[in-house]
């Protein structure tokens, strides 16, 4: 039976090359498969090998992955062994990080796979980011692959207010093998030092090995003089490597992963509010923005990428469901009346868009509008609570964390002119701990309006002390279109404040009269209630 089922699968594969068909196409069925080449940037490596060989029989990701290693893995030293000995000692540190790998790891190994590159590559996430999508250096490093804004660009990330493509797994995976493999290039096939370029950069690692070559010295990456987060960044994964390969020998149970896609890409024909694509997909926002985190806002990006990264089990039920859904009610639209005093800025701020959005809604030609007149703005169909992985709520969680031996919280309000360390220098903090608190990093640049929270030690955390200036408790009456969004931007707290004070759940329907508390800084000169 085995060897008619190897036969017939060996025809399926040649009537596949017959027709142009991938392996990856073989391996999907009739769904569009996660490939870097969906995606319109030159992240895609143009000199790919052919497809890896099918491996679909073995029991769990790790044997595939242990096929493909490269490395020189017998290699002692004391940094590896050093690194090695902490993995051992925090296995919920791996299994949490695997548990995070698990959707992504089939799709990053088939990738580095075709590429015939180093499948120890797959682990590098690991030493990089924990493999949190979400993560953000002191660097301005973001994604599982932890790219700059530079060098994300360089190989055709996209950046903007919509959209993070550093923080996309699939789109990301691909800009950092294709980065990598120039990287080995370059370095004339030497991994390690394509590794400790990746870190610190290729000048950096030419510099230190022209340095060694001139005093006679000898240039393997062992003997440079490296930054030393470089030089504990490569022992890091090959520590990891040794134990993915010898996982009985250092007594570690590896999560049970089976070798199998996990997820897959569908293509949209337009914006898509991220809660609909929630429920069209039957399951939670959250996970909707774990398996695309490049998504910013409670939308696609207008611009593209259209698509989006599903379950692969749910696939075949969101495209049904996707079909049955008016193109109407992919988002919500709301008419606005302009009154005195708006101008488009402060209308995309309001319904959380921009302006180019809302010109191009209503076909304008410039930023003018006029008194009385309607404009169409695209807006969520949900309270924006709702959308707990946005930029905007992932921000006000990070400033609501009350990190250790600190109970005072204060906020400043940008000035123009206004430093990161000059704010630092104000409050006796660092300029590290002031960006950490405020989901930055010390090279951001500050806009003016900005509201940064500071956390210093002593003093009562209740609402009436938190040390953010002159504290007066206000009530404050629901009106019609509210939301605790809405309120709590305006009145500068956060959502998680006002559930704090209320008998309120973040899911709460707020009805046009009822009465709320509210803790008010009355010196940060913004609206307080009525």
């Amino acid at each position: 039976m085995s060897s008619r089922l190897n036969a017939l699968r060996n025809l399926a594969l040649l009537l596949a090359c017959c027709m142009g068909l991938s392996h990856a196409a073989l391996s999907w069925g009739s769904i569009k498969s996660a490939s870097i080449s969906n995606y319109p940037s030159p992240a895609t490596d143009s000199a790919l090998e052919d497809p890896p060989p099918e491996m679909d029989g073995a029991p769990s990701i790790w044997v595939r992955i242990r096929e493909g290693f490269q490395f020189d893995l017998s290699y002692s030293n004391p940094r590896i062994e050093k690194e090695r000995q902490w993995y051992l000692s925090n296995p919920d540190y791996l299994e949490t990080v695997f548990n995070r790998a698990d959707p992504f790891l089939y799709y990053m190994l088939d990738e580095a796979e075709r590429r015939r590159m180093p499948t120890e590559l797959v682990l590098l996430p690991v030493v990089e980011s924990a493999f949190d999508p979400f993560a953000y250096s002191h660097g301005r490093a973001s994604g599982i692959w932890q790219f700059i804004p530079g060098t994300g660009k360089r190989f055709g990330l996209k950046q903007n207010w919509w959209y993070d493509g550093r923080r996309d797994v699939v789109a990301s995976t691909g800009a950092a093998m294709t980065y990598m493999r120039s990287l080995h290039k370059m370095f004339k096939g030497n991994w390690l030092h394509a590794l400790a370029s990746y870190n610190a950069g290729e000048g950096n690692v030419l510099r230190a090995v022209r340095a060694n070559e001139s005093a006679g010295r000898p240039t393997r990456f062992w003997a440079l003089d490296l930054p030393k987060e470089t030089e504990v960044y490569v022992p890091r994964l090959i520590a990891l490597a040794q134990i993915v390969a010898s996982p009985e020998r250092y007594g570690v149970t590896l999560n049970d992963i089976p070798n199998q896609p996990r997820i897959a890409t569908v293509n949209l024909d337009g914006q898509l509010d991220l809660s609909q694509a929630a429920r069209l997909a039957g399951i939670s926002v959250d996970e909707v923005y774990h398996l695309n985190a490049g998504f910013n806002r409670w939308a696609t990006d207008p611009e593209g990428p259209h698509r989006l990264v599903l379950p692969i089990e749910t696939v075949e039920s969101f495209k049904s469901n996707y079909r049955k859904l008016p193109a109407k009610d992919r988002i919500q639209w709301v008419r606005h009346t302009v009154r005195p005093g708006d101008n488009l800025l402060a209308l995309a701020s309001r319904y959380r868009t921009t302006p180019e959005v809302i010109r191009k809604a209503n076909q304008m030609a410039s930023n003018t509008i006029r008194v009385g007149s309607g404009l169409m703005i695209p807006t969520a169909t949900r309270d924006f609570s709702v959308y707990s992985q946005s930029a905007d709520n992932r921000l006000s969680q990070k400033q609501s964390t009350q990190p250790k031996a600190a109970s005072l919280k204060r906020t400043h309000r940008v000035a123009s002119g206004d430093t990161l360390w000059g704010i630092s220098q104000k409050y006796k903090v660092s300029t590290r701990q002031l960006a950490s608190w405020n989901g930055m990093a010390p090279g951001d640049p500050l806009k003016a309006g900005r509201t940064l929270v500071v956390w210093q030690k002593g003093g009562s955390t209740s609402p009436s002390n938190t040390g953010r200036g002159v504290i007066r408790k206000v009530g404050y009456q629901i009106r019609s279109g509210d939301s605790l969004s809405s309120i709590a931007s305006r009145f500068n707290v956060s959502v998680n404040d006002l559930v704090k004070w209320n008998p309120l759940n973040r899911s709460s329907v707020l009805k046009p009269g009822q009465h709320i508390r509210i803790y008010v800084d009355v010196t940060a000169g913004r609206e307080q209630g009525t």
